[in-house]
């Protein structure tokens, strides 16, 4: 019979949290139950039944180097414009690649507790090699039902030397063709909004480049739980790859081919060997608002346990980022204030998950 935890709240955190046994060492103790820590309030819970699945096909980006060229560009501006994210095919990452990264993956948080936790913060043999659970599970109200590993790319020798075992080579290909597919496409969001950014900067948006490893267990009670919380990511793009189960949901914040949709919850199916593609808070912050990073969570699973697995495109902490000046001149107001990455990343880390407020760090009130 598995320990229940209900009456010691600290028992539960320094099992999770602190001994690195994760959410995954919680369902194997044999849970029957989530228990209380990670019960979110009902405003927070995904309600399944309520929401409609996504019926956008997916974008083609081998039609970039082709006739259609432009009718593509208008199909990625046009999502990123409205609910910030697409779906994309030929996009020049191996799928065997991809499902090399996703055995990978369930390997990895296959193995013993002690063996994941050696990656723990503060015990890891890299800083740039973090293994976790939730988000910031000091700061939560309700915990997250997800364990995570995170892998910062310095150069090929570091992340060969310090990655897990498992996934070193594989994770490193997929995150150099996803990079080079993210570059096409901040080519082609910049061509829309008139800019044209030298190499140099390009390098500099993109400077920070990560890649997680995410395990969503199964989970007793899925309706009561959250896997991810609601949320925006911080950089230019971020690159998703989902396995088969499915549990992605963004928000249609402003769906100008459907107006009865705005605010309404929509399922990502997953579509084998395609990518899904965020537009994140530094891409809003550079076009003044004219692209949306898209506020998306994830829900849980009593069935199966599910992987998905995350590039993030980010700025380097030292750059400054604010709305590009022709945006602003055609705009004729600035809706964002300059921030250094660093101090809008510390602001990101510091507090739990809470939709699209992370942008709020670098709005202009116009009141």
């Amino acid at each position: 019979m598995a320990p229940s935890f209900e009456d010691d709240g600290d028992s539960l955190y320094n099992f999770v949290v602190r001994d690195g046994n994760g959410v995954k060492g919680l369902v194997d103790l044999g849970l029957e139950k989530v228990p209380e820590q990670y019960i979110q309030p009902p405003y927070e819970r995904i309600d399944k039944l309520k929401a409609s699945s996504c019926d956008r096909p997916p974008i083609d980006l081998s039609m970039l180097d082709g006739p259609r060229r432009s009718e593509v560009v208008e199909l990625i501006a046009a999502a990123a414009e409205t609910v910030g994210f697409f779906q994309v095919v030929n996009h020049g990452v191996p799928v065997e690649v991809l499902e090399s990264v996703k055995r990978a993956a369930r390997e990895f948080f296959g193995r013993a507790p002690e063996k994941k936790a050696v990656y723990r913060k503060g015990v890891s043999p890299s800083p740039h090699v973090k293994y976790g659970t939730s988000f910031v599970p000091e700061k939560e109200k309700a915990l997250e039902w997800k364990d995570y590993i995170s892998m910062v790319y310095t150069n090929n020798a570091d992340a060969l030397e310090f990655w897990p075992n498992e996934c070193r080579e594989v994770a490193l290909e997929y995150l150099k063709a996803s990079i080079s597919m993210v570059r096409k496409l901040i080519g082609v969001v910049m061509e829309k909004l008139g800019v044209t950014l030298d190499e140099s900067r390009i390098d500099s948006l993109i400077g920070l480049k990560m890649v997680n490893m995410n395990f969503y267990p199964t989970c007793p009670n899925p309706d009561l739980t959250v896997g991810v919380g609601r949320h925006s990511d911080m950089g230019m793009f971020t690159v998703l790859l989902q396995d088969g189960i499915g549990g992605l949901y963004v928000k249609m914040e402003e769906d100008i081919a459907d107006a009865e949709k705005n605010g309404e919850w929509i399922e990502i199916p997953p579509i084998p060997g395609a990518l899904v593609i965020n537009v994140g808070d530094t891409l809003q912050i550079l076009s003044n608002g004219k692209y949306k990073s898209a506020e998306h969570r994830v829900r849980t699973t009593s069935t199966q346990s599910r992987v998905s697995i995350p590039i993030f495109a980010l700025p380097r902490p030292d750059e400054k980022i604010k709305p590009l000046p022709q945006v602003v001149e055609r705009d004729g107001v600035a809706r964002y204030r300059e921030v250094v990455f660093e101090e809008y990343m510390n602001n990101f880390f510091g507090k739990a998950h809470e939709g699209k407020k992370s942008l709020d760090f670098a709005q202009i009130n116009s009141s």
